[in-house]
């Protein structure tokens, strides 16, 4: 995930990561000049933090009231930032259930798609990442496996043709470092999950849509099968409770 170097990304993340944990309710305020003094920094940083926020949804800048913090229904929930920072936080479980019940409404159609219309570097590009999944899951290095997953994951959606699937890479990725990031992921990869990946790449070469198609869904079925297992009933409670809250509150 890009971030923004320096002080102003420092400032961003902590806002950003204080509202959608919840410890900034929505409704309350912010200035500039607290920012400033908060954080030790200058108001053209704060301001520039403030900007980024506003854009995302977050907040909404009001004369003569400050800077508000805004209800989750207007946040850019697919916005990278947002979803590692709503990670860090105290819905993680349901986050990680939210993203995982889209992908499985979307990657397993890219699957079928790609099969159809994948290009041949394409296709070379998915047995590399699944060959490169397989060498660094049997030594643990789960970094390099992670690189590996991301990249069979954005060149699937990309190998699909439709560009709205393509777009939603980024999310896409957050997921997998999410899981690993936040020890889902056990020392050495699920060896059933990583032939699945080859299942999907050798399908999608050979042009069989219903076999990408399955062996797509079963990829996520057994990374939501993780936040199941170390989650427990919560997962699925918190999710349902963040369909149906507008509220900032995390």
């Amino acid at each position: 995930m890009t971030r923004t170097p320096d002080r102003h990304a420092t400032v961003l993340d902590r806002i950003g990561a204080e509202i959608t944990a919840g410890s900034r309710p929505v409704g309350s305020v912010l200035t500039l000049e607290g920012i400033g003094a908060e954080y030790g920094v200058s108001r053209s940083v704060a301001r520039e933090a403030v900007r980024v926020l506003e854009s995302m949804g977050l907040v909404a800048s009001r004369r003569r009231v400050g800077v508000t913090v805004q209800p989750r229904a207007g946040w850019q929930l697919f916005d990278q930032r947002v979803i590692a920072w709503r990670l860090e936080g105290a819905d993680r479980a349901a986050q990680l259930v939210s993203m995982a019940e889209l992908r499985r409404g979307v990657e397993p159609a890219a699957a079928a798609l790609a099969a159809q219309r994948a290009g041949p570097e394409q296709c070379r590009t998915l047995a590399a990442a699944v060959s490169d999944m397989v060498v660094t899951g049997r030594r643990g290095d789960l970094s390099a496996y992670l690189e590996a997953d991301q990249l069979f994951h954005r060149t699937l959606l990309d190998a699909s043709g439709n560009d709205m699937f393509a777009a939603l890479s980024g999310l896409v990725a957050e997921a997998l470092a999410g899981r690993t990031h936040h020890h889902l992921m056990p020392s050495l990869p699920n060896r059933e999950a990583v032939d699945l990946h080859d299942e999907v790449a050798r399908a999608v070469r050979h042009g069989d849509a219903t076999t990408a198609e399955r062996a797509m869904r079963a990829i996520i079925d057994e990374a939501a099968a993780a936040v199941t297992a170390q989650f427990g009933s919560e997962a699925g409670s918190e999710a349902g409770s963040e369909a149906g809250s507008g509220a900032g509150s995390a």
